[in-house]
């Protein structure tokens, strides 16, 4: 018996519809590998699943961008607006630019000069002695940069070294003023003590005990 025909409708239950999808994209893509092997085809296929996954094939011969490119071209759709049309432009610009500095970068360093002109020679020899110029400048202003940092940093030590020495002698300092009372005292009971006994203060009145 050959098999039934299947009405061509959407499958309610969720896990019968997952396992229909993933056989039928399979077979899809088994597809697309096999014509584009055999015939020589361009094919790019993308599917997006209803969860929002996304599963594609390209040839091995081409790009999905080429594929997109040709068939702008064949069919004359416009597959871009005018903006994405600008942003392509720009961003070939870019490269260029990009490749035209990879160029000169390597004939700075001395790389592919061989095919230059001499004009070509001269405008190079021009830019490396600019480049050259302005290099020696910028070092000359980081090493003044550096001294003026040295200096301030030569100052700020200094001061906290005067600050250190200052906290260091305030109790040294009372110290001193303490002993130095201590010694007073003791510097004029020695000087009384040897002084002789005619030069020595006596009271105005005597000991009135000391006449009978």
């Amino acid at each position: 018996m050959g098999r039934g025909k299947i009405e061509i409708k959407r499958i309610e239950n969720s896990s019968n519809r997952q396992v229909t999808y993933s056989k039928r994209r399979n077979g899809i893509m088994k597809k697309a590998k096999e014509i584009s092997v055999l015939c020589d085809a361009k094919v790019s296929v993308i599917i997006f699943a209803s969860s929002g996954k996304m599963h594609e094939f390209c040839s091995p011969t081409t790009t999905l961008v080429d594929v997109l490119d040709q068939y702008h071209k064949l069919s004359g759709k416009r597959l871009w607006d005018a903006k994405h049309e600008n942003l392509d432009n720009e961003i070939n610009r870019v490269k260029k630019e990009n490749d035209s500095m990879q160029i000169e970068l390597r004939h700075m360093k001395g790389e592919d000069i061989s095919n230059l002109n001499y004009r070509e020679l001269m405008v190079l020899e021009d830019a490396l002695e600019n480049g050259m110029t302005a290099l020696k400048a910028k070092q000359m202003e980081f090493v003044r940069m550096m001294r003026k940092h040295n200096e301030m940093i030569e100052e700020e030590n200094q001061s906290l070294q005067f600050k250190l020495r200052q906290l260091q002698l305030e109790p040294m300092e009372d110290t001193l003023i303490e002993n130095q009372g201590v010694y007073d005292h003791q510097a004029i009971a020695e000087y009384e003590s040897q002084m002789p006994f005619a030069f020595r203060v006596q009271p105005m009145q005597p000991n009135l005990q000391q006449r009978f």
